[in-house]
This record gives C-alpha cells, sequence and structure tokens, in this order.
C-alpha cells in the first residue's frame, strides 16, 4: 500500500466517523473526546512514516 493511499483512506474514514456523529447529534456530547482520535493518528502516522520511509 502506497503512503498517499493510505493517507486517503485515513482522512475518508475521519471524515465519514465526523459526518455519523454530526447525524445522530453526538458531536458535541464527543468534543471532550477529541485529542484521543488525534493521538492515535499522530502515533499511526509515525509508524507509516518509518514503514514507507525506504
Amino acid at each position: 500500500m502506497k503512503k498517499r493511499t493510505f493517507d486517503i483512506i485515513v482522512i475518508f474514514l475521519a471524515a465519514l466517523v465526523l459526518i455519523l456523529l454530526n447525524q445522530f447529534d453526538m458531536l458535541e456530547k464527543a468534543a471532550k473526546f477529541m485529542f484521543i482520535p488525534i493521538l492515535a493518528f499522530y502515533f499511526i502516522g509515525q509508524v507509516v512514516e518509518r514503514k514507507f520511509q525506504k
């Protein structure tokens, strides 16, 4: 899997989750937990960068 493909998949999944949370009026309730996915994406990004660096 190429790095660009992985980036597109992650962006699509994040957008899908935000749209679903908005549709079910859960976005305001989940706002206090927004740093958890940001940290997860940060660490996933580090792993992907190491993998595709070669």
